[in-house]
């Protein structure tokens, strides 16, 4: 078993004047280490797209992840959904990646845009397999994985993107290849990749997208893991017990709050250098522990890496302003969101005597929910949580 893992991302934008989106992208872990990803570009536009591509990803990703041959899958979708009465044509296209134990990935295709493989940050021709099922021309590749390898996976309304406006002929493949190449140096996540690619692709279509607008991009990395204390054990007798468990484990160290940095720096025999310098009005300056990572406030700067999670999870608007500032909260989003895979949390069950003023909208419910609401963002992102309490 190698430390790789598969860091995935995607986002969506509707035809103009839809509510729908008429492309679904659907997600299915088979194991710890193996997953399906399948991208369906429902025929038109609207609720029929809508409900054709949300079928079609949810039979083929069901039926691979349970180990049936992608020939069973095609063959249940065309049997399943209905034909174009008007033009009688395929009633959606596909793309699935099947990630298997993290080594190799699979490829298949069926008439989306064919999926760009970005491997040592250059653009890489993989080899395809012409299949013919069900008189459909499916396309198979395979392709043994590498830490820093890249698939974006699309669908039409990418390369439609600027169709008679600034482009003639649309956002020709080769030229998106070039575009992706360039942000995949940046190191962003898969989410922030696909949102940019989407971004452009909207700004193209002069914000009235003349297509559903779908990428999905996963990112092949290596393992990498993270430690956030937050909060004072309950029985202070157990201070030191949480301390050493806490910076014994391997990765990054985080810690949020006034006391647990005081208590940290005490079991270290170092000192809390406090900062003054307000990189913004509502969260509050970090410090600085010798041998820790990053030190910050705690409540008011958990609440807004939430704020940032939920978005991330969603339409990814806020990704600028958290990828550049240095504030604690977005400092903790950027290790949390782009560098960690697995995130041990040690928490402590203290109650902060602060806390307990009435006029303050903070009490020990809001701090474990704070926990809690984090911890489900990050497993929605792929990540490894444990949680442990003190």
């Amino acid at each position: 078993m190698n430390d790789l893992c598969a860091d995935i991302g995607f986002k969506s934008i509707n035809h103009v004047g839809e509510e729908l989106c008429g492309d679904h992208v659907d997600i299915v872990e088979e194991n710890e280490n193996s997953t399906v990803i399948v991208l369906a570009d429902g025929l038109g536009s609207g609720v029929k797209a809508s409900i054709l591509s949300t079928l079609t990803s949810k039979i083929i990703s069901t039926m691979m992840s349970a180990g049936l041959p992608i020939e069973d899958c095609v063959s249940t979708i065309a049997a399943t959904l209905p034909v174009c009465s008007v033009r009688g044509v395929a009633y959606s296209t596909f793309t699935i990646i099947h990630l298997l134990n993290n080594t190799t990935a699979e490829i298949i295709q069926y008439d989306n845009p064919k999926v760009i493989f970005i491997r040592n940050f250059e653009v890489y021709d993989y080899p395809k397999t012409e299949l013919n099922i069900g008189g459909k021309k499916i396309y198979k590749s395979t392709v043994e994985l590498q830490e820093d390898d890249v698939f974006i996976a699309m669908s039409d309304g990418c390369p439609h993107a600027g169709l008679g406006g600034r482009y003639n002929f649309g956002w020709r493949i080769e030229e998106i290849q070039d575009f992706m190449q360039v942000l995949v140096l940046g190191g962003y996540t898969a989410k922030n990749l696909s949102t940019m690619l989407v971004d452009e692709c909207e700004k193209l279509y002069g914000y009235k997208p003349g297509d559903d607008t779908t990428a999905c991009v996963v990112k092949i990395r290596k393992r990498e893991p993270m430690n956030i204390l937050f909060g004072p054990p309950y029985n202070r007798d157990d201070a030191d017990r949480m301390m050493s468990l806490f910076f014994s484990k391997e990765g990054k160290h985080i810690i949020c709050g006034g006391t647990t940095s005081s208590i940290a720096a005490k079991y270290l025999g170092k000192t809390v250098q406090a900062s003054l310098k307000f990189e913004r009005s509502d969260v509050p300056p970090i410090a600085h522990i010798d041998g820790v990572d990053l030190v910050t406030e705690g409540v008011i700067t958990m609440n807004k890496v939430i704020e940032y999670a939920r978005d991330y999870l969603g339409e990814n608007q806020f990704y600028e302003e958290w990828n550049f500032k240095k504030d604690g909260a977005s400092l903790i989003s950027r290790l949390l969101f782009e560098e960690a895979t697995d995130i041990n949390f040690y928490v402590g069950r203290a109650v902060n005597p602060a806390h307990q003023n009435p006029d303050l909208p903070i009490n020990f419910n809001i701090k474990m929910n704070l926990v809690q609401e984090l911890s489900e963002c990050l497993k929605k992102m792929g990540k490894r949580i444990k949680v442990s309490y003190f």
